[in-house]
């Protein structure tokens, strides 16, 4: 006998229909999968077999063949247990037919038969709310993510038995829509600090701000101690607030990497990515004969905060360099092409040399000269034309840090994130508006900068003086202009002006040929 129920495989961020086949046919005890599955889903026979007899079913005593169409797209994980587990019921005259049609589901069984949650349930429910399935039937701790699906009827449950109860059109349900989980968030680590802990700084603290209102990428130099960390961790807490789309997109891409916590639900907040220097290029970018996002990926939509940028391997910092210019990924494989989006603003700090002290006026640096050139080896100069924003930052004197220890009348304290992020927000909702497509400054093409930058001559004459005697390339110079009028949009300027430009060739710290490290 021939039954069938439908199940999904993650292909990046989206999820295909797969119909799982089992047909039931004389011949020797035995469970055959078949249609290029992995380990886990081979492994599934011994859990389905084991959650079977433990519900109370049984599994038919002859040769039972599952076959997973389309059999040349490769099928991941455990999440085929349920559809398995259901079309082998349906088939052995255990569960009528009829209640599979036009439901999708997915979910790994224990060997009891309860249902442990899946990754990638938020693209599964918009794959099958596209297809138009009649419903989704999922673990009971995947119900809150998918909820976030409108227009989709979810039969959650907890083990086999209730999968069954769900399925059957005669059991009553209740009239009431789904949980909704805008109650319920999931947040990423976030950089956790704010702008009134960091002492003195002001021309980090602004270009903190200038990352943060144009999209900008920023790259910190200084001593130990010179407060780079605190700058970065500060950047996510004066970014704008994410939209409700774009909420769903990165919960999206943290529900396929698996990183969503059980129940989990809404992303709201922007991710905060600061992975190690001793990470792979595979563990940045995303890896797997099936790809799985990376660093990059999982910063989408927020920040990506390299510390120590000099200890990296070379070969990895130079994969950041496409991503850093496009917003997107793709990464091919033998049978697949995926694509993930990767629009992140890259935030990275790094000591001056191996010592940390080259350029401090009162510290002696005890490198060499051939060591601070093959500490700075690392970046290369196409990677250091890609970021916008180049710092060169200073040891605070003890006098000035000691100010947040006294408490005077008449002592100032640091501006707040919460006040920054009014400034940027508004510098934002300006661009948005003038920009095309509603692109951030950093997005602007040459073409959109010529258009509608508002570049002033003045302007004009001292970016091409500048460009000739720094020896820029296209994409500085162009770099260059998208920092000026991100300076005029947070000063509320209509056109860039001279001032604007000048201020911008302050935040490019290593262009000029004599600036060695």
């Amino acid at each position: 006998m021939l039954a069938r129920c439908s199940g999904a495989a993650l292909i990046g961020l989206e999820a295909r229909e797969v119909s799982v086949e089992v047909d039931i046919a004389p011949g020797l005890p035995a469970l055959v999968v078949v249609g290029l599955a992995d380990a886990a889903v081979q492994e599934s026979r011994e859990r389905v077999r084991s959650a079977l007899r433990n519900s109370s079913f049984r599994l038919p005593l002859s040769r039972v063949i599952v076959s997973l169409a389309p059999a040349d797209l490769r099928k991941e994980g455990p999440a085929f247990d349920l559809p398995i587990a259901l079309a082998i019921l349906a088939a052995s005259d255990q569960l009528p037919p009829a209640w599979l049609q036009g439901i999708w589901c997915a979910g790994e069984l224990g060997l009891d038969g309860h249902l442990r949650p899946i990754r990638g349930a938020l693209p599964l429910a918009m794959a099958a709310q596209r297809c138009g399935a009649r419903a989704l039937l999922l673990p009971e701790s995947n119900h809150a993510e998918a909820a976030l699906v409108d227009g989709l009827q979810l039969l959650p449950a907890s083990n086999l038995k209730a999968a069954l109860q769900a399925l059957d059109p005669q059991q009553p349900r209740s009239a009431a829509a789904p949980t909704r989980t805008d109650q319920h968030t999931a947040d990423p680590i976030t950089g956790g600090s704010d702008l009134s802990e960091l002492q003195g700084q002001a021309h980090g603290r602004r270009a903190l701000e200038l990352a943060a209102a144009g999209g900008h990428h920023l790259l910190l130099v200084g001593p130990p101690g010179s407060g780079k960390t605190m700058l970065a961790r500060c950047l996510s807490g004066i970014l704008p607030p994410l939209h409700r789309d774009e909420q769903l997109e990165i919960t999206q891409l943290y529900s396929v990497a698996g990183l969503l916590p059980e129940k989990g639900g809404l992303i709201r907040q922007r991710p905060f990515r600061a992975p190690h220097h001793s990470c792979t290029g595979a563990a940045l970018i995303g890896s797997g004969a099936t790809p799985r996002p990376g660093e990059l990926v999982l910063a989408h939509r927020g920040v990506l905060f390299l510390d120590e940028l000099a200890e990296f391997r070379r070969d990895v910092l130079n994969q950041l360099r496409q991503p850093l210019e496009q917003g997107e990924i793709w990464l091919s494989r033998a049978r697949l092409r995926v694509h993930f989006p990767c629009a992140f603003s890259l935030i990275a700090a790094t000591n001056p040399c191996p010592c940390g002290w080259s350029g401090d006026p009162e510290r002696h640096c005890q490198c060499s000269i051939s060591q601070r050139q093959r500490y700075w080896s690392k970046l290369s100069g196409p990677l250091l034309d890609r970021i916008d924003l180049q710092v060169v930052m200073q040891r605070l004197p003890a006098a000035q840090l000691g100010q947040s220890y006294r408490r005077t009348a008449d002592a100032t304290a640091p501006e707040s994130s919460q006040a920054v992020a009014s400034r940027v927000l508004h510098a934002r909702q300006r661009m948005l508006q003038r920009n095309p497509g509603g692109i951030t400054n950093q997005q602007l093409s040459p073409q959109q900068l010529r258009q509608g930058a508002q570049i002033t001559s003045e302007a004009l004459r001292l970016w091409e003086q500048a460009v000739d005697q720094r020896r820029l390339s296209a994409r500085s110079a162009h770099r260059l202009l998208r920092v000026a009028r991100t300076i005029a949009d947070l000063d509320a300027q209509g056109a860039v002006g001279a001032g604007a430009i000048a201020e911008a060739l302050s935040y490019r710290s290593f262009d000029l040929p004599a600036q060695g490290g």
